[in-house]
């Protein structure tokens, strides 16, 4: 069973806002979809939901077109505030729910159990529009659950969040992905990504770049990591004029340095060996996403403006 985006294309008029993107999500995954702003990230989720249609290209859920779902299937937080500030949150959870088939007295349970486990079960009866953005935030979330779907599209859904409601949020969705729910998680966020995300795919100019389990994708630049740490008083800025080695994150004591592919790490520890160097930490380590991202997507614009592909074709990792 998967979520499967065979060949999207989508046109704005002159904008080509996907370009044949094809991706596999698992289900029960939660599943990283990551691009620049206008990569087509947003246009290939509402085209998910029937909002838009797409020029070609099909999706299906298990096998069955995704316009053959029913509504309650999908669950959707938009990057875009949609709630109407004048009612009062409770009324507002059960409307939504309502409009996906659940009964008004399941709906108003469900409601507040949810306000309950986010720590706020006296928003009820509060107005949406006097609540913060972070709080807003928290209410478009359930009603994007309240309906218990198959499928959650979250559109940066830790936005004006502080961090303990963004570990509270974190809590609920991973809360989702043990009961099986299969999740599409767009954020910028690239820590979040790498801390909750099973499979991720980085989507440029409307087509994949590269799309599979996370740990082979940060591995696909052939691109590595060293983490060199020297006892108080040894500066470690030497390690910058090393042959393929580029310092990330400097610091007097202690470095991140960058490997281009085909440089070993033993080298840069033989380096400091043989310079003496009271080595007190050193470690290999994978590139973090937002070094791949970087990597496949840095580009600068081409003539109309829009980022070039990393590639000519995207890299499919699969799954183990």
């Amino acid at each position: 069973m998967s979520l499967v985006f065979d060949g999207l294309s989508k046109r704005f008029g002159r904008i080509k806002a996907l370009d044949g993107l094809s991706l596999e999500i698992p289900a029960g995954h939660i599943y990283g979809f990551l691009g620049a702003n206008g990569a087509g990230k947003t246009t290939t989720m509402r085209i998910a939901l029937g909002v838009l249609r797409a020029d070609s290209g099909i999706i299906t859920w298990g096998g069955t077109d995704h316009r053959r779902l029913a509504r309650a299937t999908w669950g959707y937080l938009p990057e875009e505030r949609g709630l109407y500030p004048k009612m009062t949150v409770q009324d507002q959870l059960v409307f939504f729910a309502r409009l996906h088939g659940m009964p008004a007295e399941q709906a108003a349970r469900t409601a507040n159990e949810w306000l309950t486990r986010l720590r706020v079960p006296d928003f009820a009866t509060r107005r949406t529009g006097e609540l913060s953005k972070g709080n807003q935030q928290k209410v478009q979330f359930l009603a994007a659950v309240m309906h218990d779907p198959e499928i959650l599209l979250l559109d940066e859904p830790f936005t004006g969040l502080d961090p303990v409601n963004v570990v509270l949020l974190r809590q609920a969705i991973l809360e989702l992905r043990a009961r099986g729910k299969t999740i599409v998680l767009s954020t910028h966020q690239m820590e979040t990504v790498e801390a909750m995300c099973e499979s991720i795919a980085i989507i440029d100019a409307g087509r994949t770049v590269i799309s599979g389990p996370i740990l082979e994708v940060k591995r696909s630049t052939g691109r590595r990591s060293v983490i060199l740490a020297a006892e108080a008083g040894h500066p470690l800025g030497w390690v910058d004029d090393l042959p393929g080695v580029r310092i990330l994150r400097p610091g007097m004591d202690r470095v991140e340095l960058d490997l281009a592919p085909g440089t070993e790490p033993e080298a840069v520890l033989a380096a400091a060996m043989a310079r003496g160097l009271p080595v007190r930490h050193f470690e290999v380590v994978d590139p973090t996403l937002e070094q791949v991202f970087i990597e496949l997507v840095g580009h600068v614009p081409d003539d109309e403006g829009r980022l070039a592909p990393a590639t000519g074709d995207a890299t499919e990792i699969p799954a183990a």
